[in-house]
């Protein structure tokens, strides 16, 4: 019995990687920028979350909501934080997966 063979290639698109074109360098610097404050943002929020409920005056309010509402708040203050430079886990990120300098190059 004959196994058909499938073409799998998982070698990445070494044609869009080797074109040096600007625009689409700035557009993936953008999305990496973009990715990593967002990673940061998720960090934050449990923290920031957490230190708001032990500093809030009473505990979890009892109107519907509160505390979906409360969390929305801490979520857009998170977001506020990593956009301005956060607590540096955003650039820690962006610096692991920047490839590295060969010496003697660019």
């Amino acid at each position: 019995m004959a196994v058909p063979s499938m073409n799998v290639s998982l070698s990445p698109n070494w044609s869009r990687m080797t074109t040096a074109d600007p625009q689409a360098m700035k557009n993936d610097v953008a999305k990496s920028k973009k990715a990593a404050r967002d990673f940061e943002a998720m960090l934050l929020t449990p923290v920031l979350d957490s230190l708001q409920k032990t500093f809030s005056g009473d505990p979890e309010d009892s109107s519907p909501g509160a505390s979906d509402y409360r969390l929305m708040g801490t979520q857009a203050l998170a977001s506020a934080i990593a956009e301005r430079g956060g607590i540096g886990i955003a650039r820690l990120i962006r610096s692991h997966f920047q490839t590295p300098k060969v010496p003697g190059k660019g």
